[in-house]
Order: structure tokens, then C-alpha cells, then sequence
């Protein structure tokens, strides 16, 4: 299956609470670096040419306004690095070298004393991964802390082309059967998941399409996105977003299952 499987998120700046996980830094050379390019607060260097991906690398200024168009996030003022290299090998080799306690991942955001960074590795899946990393390194630019299932579940939702992200998830057909059962994961089970290595492929499924619903669901829905998000800006304590949810929306569960059966609607007629 999906897509989902791709990578994981790893951060200093980590949990529903903010908390700092410390990640030894190992002393290392760095990588024969042969190309190195800035583009907007982003700036990447590679072991292999970064021509062809110009592109690419291009949109990642894009993702950075369509975020701060969505969700009201201020515009990055530190660099973020991008360390790409040019085979799995090498990516993890480098990993292993610069952080030993890391998890094995095809790409990787970290932000360890002030510095934030994205590690990934030349493959068919590139643009993906570096979306989703740079959408978790544009979300802790702004933000104090978030929430795990928030964290993912906006970085899973931007990974994607903008032209994909409303229709083209491919979360969503097995998100199909998750409604059908009655199997889809609560917010407040997903606020009760705080480490990483308790979330599985459900868990991001189920962040993905909560993200959704706030996106493109009711209006109310998006109200409470941003005022939480507009909370922790504020350096103010936010709460858990089930409770704001809950309080809005009483029956948010239902309202999401309709939601999702409306829009598949929507898909099937081409909107």
C-alpha cells in the first residue's frame, strides 16, 4: 500500500508537550557536497546535481505560502537546510554518522540547537518526502509545540501536489473501509498517542483525515484549527483540540463520516 509508508517524523521539538528529546551529535566530515542552491527560507545542498529537481525545489517556497495562507503561520524567518544525498546508502550512512540514535528513515526533519534541518535521499518518492519534511520545518519555525497527530496529520495532507491535496490522497480509499467498519481513530485517541513508535498507519490515516475535515469541512471545524494554532502563537496554553472540537462540534465523529462521503461524492463527478 501507500505511499505512507515513506518516512517518519523525528525532531527535537517533539510530543504534545513540546518536549526536547535530546539527540547526541556525533562529530562527522560532511558529505562531498557538489551543489548547493537557496530558495526562499530554504537551502539545499546535494551530492549529485540539483538541475534537474530545480523544480522541485522551487515549490517548496510555495508550500511556505500556501501555509501561511491556510493556517495564518508567519513567515519563516531561519533558514532551513536541506541535506540530500544521492542514494540510500549514503543517506543513512550519514545519518547514522551525524546523529547514532536516530531512527533508520528515507527522509528525516530534525532540529537540534536552533538549526533545522531535512535529510532525504535521491529516489522516485523525492518530492513527496521533502514536502512533508519541509511542511514539519515550516510548522516548528512558527510554533512552540503541536500535538503528534496534528504534527502528521497537516504534514501528511501537504505532502502532496497542491493541485492533489483536496482529491488525490491515497489515504483515502482505505479510509473508505475505516468508515464503513467504524474503525477510524478519535482526536482524542490520536492526543492519547505521544510517542512515535506507538503510531502505525491507521494513526496517520486517521491525522490525515482529521486535517481534512478541518480543512475542507465545516466552517466551525477550521474555527477551531486556527484558534488552537493561533493559541500556541501566542505562547498561551492551548489545551487538547478534542475539547475545542468537542465544544463546537458535539458530534464531530458524524460530521466527519458525512463529510468524507460528500467529497468522495465530489471526486467521483470530477470536482
Amino acid at each position: 500500500m501507500p505511499a505512507v509508508t515513506r518516512r517518519r517524523f523525528f525532531a527535537v521539538a517533539l510530543g504534545a508537550a513540546g518536549c526536547a528529546a535530546a539527540l547526541p551529535r556525533a562529530s562527522c566530515a560532511a558529505p562531498p557536497w557538489t551543489d548547493q542552491r537557496q530558495i526562499g527560507p530554504f537551502v539545499a545542498k546535494s551530492t549529485f546535481s540539483l538541475a534537474p529537481y530545480q523544480d522541485l525545489l522551487n515549490e517548496l517556497p510555495m508550500l511556505e505560502l500556501e501555509l501561511r495562507r491556510v493556517l495564518a503561520l508567519r513567515a519563516c524567518q531561519s533558514p532551513i537546510q536541506i541535506e540530500l544525498t544521492g542514494s540510500k546508502l549514503e543517506h543513512n550512512a550519514l545519518l547514522k554518522e551525524r546523529f547514532p540514535e536516530a531512527p533508520s528513515r528515507r527522509a528525516l526533519y530534525v532540529k537540534q540547537d536552533n538549526t533545522a534541518t531535512v535529510f532525504a535521499y535521491k529516489s522516485s518518492e523525492l518530492a513527496v518526502d521533502l514536502r512533508h519534511e519541509c511542511t514539519h520545518a515550516l510548522l516548528h519555525a512558527d510554533l512552540a509545540m503541536l500535538p503528534l497527530w496534528l504534527d502528521e496529520g497537516l504534514a501528511e495532507y501537504f505532502e502532496l501536489p497542491q493541485a492533489e491535496r483536496a482529491f488525490g490522497s491515497p489515504h483515502a480509499k482505505a479510509l473508505a473501509w475505516d468508515l464503513r467498519l467504524g474503525t477510524l481513530q478519535s482526536i482524542e485517541e490520536l492526543e492519547a498517542k505521544t510517542e512515535l513508535k506507538d503510531f502505525g498507519l491507521s494513526d496517520y490515516r486517521a491525522a490525515w483525515a482529521w486535517a481534512h475535515f478541518m480543512l475542507h469541512g465545516p466552517k466551525e471545524a477550521a474555527r477551531q484549527l486556527w484558534d488552537y494554532l493561533g493559541t500556541i502563537r501566542r505562547g498561551e496554553p492551548p489545551g487538547v483540540l478534542s475539547e475545542r472540537m468537542r465544544g463546537a462540534l458535539p458530534n464531530a465523529d458524524q460530521m466527519l463520516a458525512v463529510h468524507f462521503r460528500q467529497w468522495a461524492r465530489l471526486a467521483s463527478r470530477g470536482a
